[in-house]
């Protein structure tokens, strides 16, 4: 793959990006980080990590919707491979959403603001199994736009780990809990396999390669 097709790329592309569900999820986001400066109470450090944790959830949220592509069966039969076209999506919003969280921890008051790495470390977990899943669903289904289904679950599933996971594997800890390592231990495991997941997600579906081949 050339630079110049690359180029050729990145307009058409840039062009079909889920704008609305990005910046609706950031706007929400960044409105739950910056609400403790509203409060006339000095912040609280447990609630402080709270609304950053639904901050980014928020922002998992829309970027659940990046991989909606309603003309896809269209672009299915383009020369340009799938891994390409989902690798500059994800190139064209990263920065954005390095930006984003940046803004997100500054918003948060400095004297109840959490680890930034920790904190930094769940955020990119929730943003990646998003994409993992769109991606999975991309892969496994002939649907176009997995990104309502996908922002349905993923609340529901970052609720079950928080409701039923048992205590020592427990993810969402306060700060000051001497588990705080131990759960971001499991949180670094779990980008390992959002990581995995997502790569092998974006490959071309076998059942294409095969359709090709007989051409």
């Amino acid at each position: 793959m050339t630079a110049p097709v690359i180029r050729a790329l990145l307009r058409p592309v840039s062009r079909t990006l889920p704008r609305r569900a990005l910046a609706a999820g950031s706007a929400l986001g960044l409105l739950l980080a910056g609400s403790p400066r509203l409060l006339s109470s000095p912040p609280d450090a447990w609630l402080c990590l709270s609304l950053l944790r639904a901050a980014a959830l928020a922002f998992g949220l829309g970027l659940a919707f990046l991989l909606d592509d309603p003309a896809r069966h269209t672009t299915a039969a383009v020369p340009t491979r799938r891994p390409v076209r989902i690798g500059l999506r994800v190139a064209l919003v990263a920065p954005f959403a390095v930006l984003w969280w940046t803004t997100a921890l500054l918003l948060v008051p400095g004297e109840a603001r959490p680890p930034v790495g920790a904190v930094t470390l769940e955020a990119a977990v929730i943003a990646v199994f998003a994409l993992a899943a769109a991606a999975l669903a991309v892969r496994c289904s002939d649907v176009a736009e997995p990104g309502v289904g996908v922002s349905a679950g993923l609340p529901v599933a970052v609720l079950a780990c928080s409701l039923l996971l048992p205590e020592r594997w427990e993810l969402f800890v306060a700060v000051a809990d001497p588990r705080w390592d131990g759960a971001h231990e499991r949180w670094a495991g779990l980008l390992v396999v959002a990581v995995v997941v997502g790569v092998c997600s974006v490959a071309e579906p076998r059942r294409r390669i095969t359709a090709l081949a007989h051409r």
